[in-house]
């Protein structure tokens, strides 16, 4: 793993998508933080990997072992990754290994993931808090001291880079962190791992096989192998099918050769790769009669093996896809170029000191990468166990135990039900939370407005919502409303408001362009003649500019205009019903007083929500939807029908 790769947000695969069948993790220790870590390293990869030991022996991986490397940069830390393919259980015997190495080594934090990102919260979606998404989780999800910690936004407001993350999680106490994760997915966590290794173990399918005496020699030496017999049978072509039609290097003597039974393991998914298989045996190799049915499965599913054995090395060996293996060469040169001797001259004291304590913590670890030696560069150790003498007779008189049953291969519809039906449950779980919460407020919201009379509620609540509801955030998502739906009262003027909202739509210029006034959109607003009274800054502006006479004759032909229209009658202005009082009995009202008086907006606004409520007759409708959203029921009509 790449440091770019490791520093970069994980959910940014648009350009270096991570392979969707490979799971990565990083172990960062608290002295990773401090000068001194190169060093320290070392010992700490020896103690991780002789602690993982005993958990990985007895598991036999889908397509490469549990490993580990140091590497140095960002910050020096051991890395790794493991492909799993078609297994899912390697990834998950991975966490499972990585929870059990952070709960005895507490000094360490550990990430993990694959190509769809923190898999772990996907796991546990449903008990997620509600802030946490991919984008606000980066740098902030860790495994440390057995439990999966979560770094919230009162930690960091923005995301954290991975540094700060580290230094906060190494000052944290374990017991009563505030990065702990919730308890309801610490537990769901727990209940899925808590299986492992048990259920791993469960994975490795023991089968009887009967097969050439050199296939037999190199499972003997290398169990490992099998992996990559099956991954050449299960992704054979038309080249390598050539190489398994000639057998030249596992049947050299065709149909003289020596078969002799064994006992193979494998993982369950390999197993079902081979036995799912139709293939017809090369003519060159022998097989058993038909007659003895049992016999001939146990041939077939080894003629298989040894196929996929001949088709891997000849291929591999005519592409040169040979990997090179961790020669001591190879990791003199990567402590080199890591700094690892800080400039000191060879021969030195000091130099000499460094170099053996590199060549022990080599001896130390090969022991613990030899499989991953083997299984890249398997061409050269294939040729190396053959090489050795071996013949039919190693395999005799072996007491060989059954083949373990295979049911599973073929009662998965039940367990896949039964797992549908698991996750079903927790789904329907949440939902009824869900809706038990908004149940309870809906009735708290009821139970506050029962008893009040549609003249006794405070209708200006309305306004006040919607003016706070449009200062509320907003995204491509829609509008950011309030969980708790209680929205406060805002200070919000309600004159500058429609200044402010006028100069952005261009029906009057800024302040730094006052006189700007685009004459071609014109006004259709009360409120905009309004502000042009007499005696106004605007009306001075206008003046000044000698367009006096203009805007007076453009306003006479628009008012005239609307005045045919019923456009005005739709709105209630400000003061009608005083100025229709001071007018009473007099035969000349001045009709232009009327046509100037601004427009009442809270009071339309209140009036055309009670108008759309109470057509919707106690049912759905966008009125009670949006003041549903906002916090506030409506009474209902008691008046309606009457």
């Amino acid at each position: 793993m790449t440091a770019a790769a490791d520093s970069s947000s994980i959910f940014s695969l648009n350009n270096s998508r991570p392979p969707d069948d490979t799971v990565f993790y990083s172990i960062y220790p608290d002295s990773c933080l401090s000068s001194s870590a190169a060093e320290d390293l070392q010992s700490l990869h020896l103690q991780i990997l002789n602690h993982a030991q005993p958990l990985t022996a007895p598991y036999i991986w889908q397509h490469q072992p549990f490993s580990l490397s140091i590497s140095p940069a960002p910050l020096p830390h051991l890395s790794g990754r493991l492909r799993f393919g078609d297994n899912l259980e390697d990834e998950w015997f991975v966490v499972h290994i990585l929870f059990e190495i952070s709960k005895n080594f507490p000094n360490l934090s550990i990430r993990v993931w694959d190509s769809d990102g923190e898999f772990l919260l996907i796991e546990c979606a449903f008990h997620l808090p509600k802030w946490l998404n991919p984008e606000t989780s980066i740098n902030r999800v860790f495994l440390r001291s057995g439990r999966l910690r979560i770094l919230p936004p009162s930690t960091f407001r923005e995301t954290p880079n991975l540094e700060d993350a580290l230094r906060l999680l190494a000052r944290e106490d374990a017991n009563d962190s505030a990065t702990n994760a919730p308890d309801a997915v610490q537990l769901h966590l727990n209940n899925k791992i808590g299986e492992y290794p048990e259920r791993a173990y469960r994975n490795v399918h023991k089968v009887r096989v009967i097969v050439p005496v050199s296939v037999a020699w190199l499972l003997r030496h290398e169990p490992c192998l099998i992996s990559l017999s099956v991954e050449g049978f299960y992704d054979r072509d038309i080249d390598s099918m050539k190489c398994a039609a000639r057998m030249e290097r596992l049947l050299p003597r065709g149909k003289q050769e020596e078969m002799v039974e064994v006992v193979v393991r494998m993982s369950r998914a390999m197993y079902a790769q081979l036995v799912q298989q139709k293939f017809q045996a090369p003519a060159c190799y022998p097989m058993p009669e038909r007659s003895n049915v049992a016999k001939y499965l146990e041939a077939e599913l080894g003629m298989k093996i040894a196929c996929g054995f001949e088709m891997m090395y000849q291929i591999r060996k005519k592409e040169g896809a040979e990997g090179k293996g961790s020669t001591w060469e190879a990791f003199k040169e990567s402590l080199e170029r890591s700094g690892y001797f800080e400039g000191l001259l060879p021969g030195s004291k000091e130099y000499k000191r460094l170099m053996e304590k590199a060549e022990e913590y080599y001896r130390n670890s090969s022991l613990h990468s030899r499989a991953s030696e083997v299984l890249s560069a398997p061409v050269k150790r294939i040729d190396e166990i053959l090489a050795l003498p071996h013949s039919a007779d190693d395999f005799k008189s072996l007491d060989l135990p059954p083949s373990d049953d295979d049911s599973w291969l073929y009662g998965g519809e039940d367990e896949l039900n039964a797992a549908l039906q698991e996750r079903q449950k927790e789904m329907d779980l949440f939902n009824s939370k869900q809706k038990k919460k908004h149940k309870s407020k809906e009735q708290e919201e009821q139970g506050s407005a029962s008893g009040k009379a549609v003249d006794e509620y405070d209708l200006g609540g309305i306004a006040k919502s919607m003016q706070s509801f449009i200062e509320k955030m907003s995204s491509y998502k829609g509008a950011e409303l309030p969980e708790d739906r209680n929205l406060k009262d805002v200070d919000f003027d309600v004159d500058q408001f429609m200044k402010d909202m006028e100069s952005v739509m261009g029906h009057r210029g800024s302040d730094k362009n006052d006189s700007d006034i685009d004459l071609e959109e014109g006004s259709s607003s009360d409120l905009d003649f309004d502000d042009y009274e007499d005696g106004s800054e605007h009306a001075d502006d206008i003046d000044q500019d000698g367009d006096d006479e203009f805007i007076h004759s453009y306003s006479d032909a628009l008012n005239k205009e609307l005045k045919a229209t019923t456009l005005d009658k739709t709105f209630v202005h400000a003061g009608e019903e005083s100025t229709k009082k001071k007018y009473e009995g007099t035969s000349n009202v001045d009709d232009e007083m009327e046509e100037f008086t601004p427009v009442d907006v809270d009071f339309n606004l209140v009036k055309n929500f009670l108008d759309s409520y109470s057509s919707q007759e106690g049912l759905s409708g966008p009125a009670s939807n949006l003041l549903g959203l906002m916090g506030l029921k409506l009474p209902d009509d008691v008046s309606k029908g009457k």
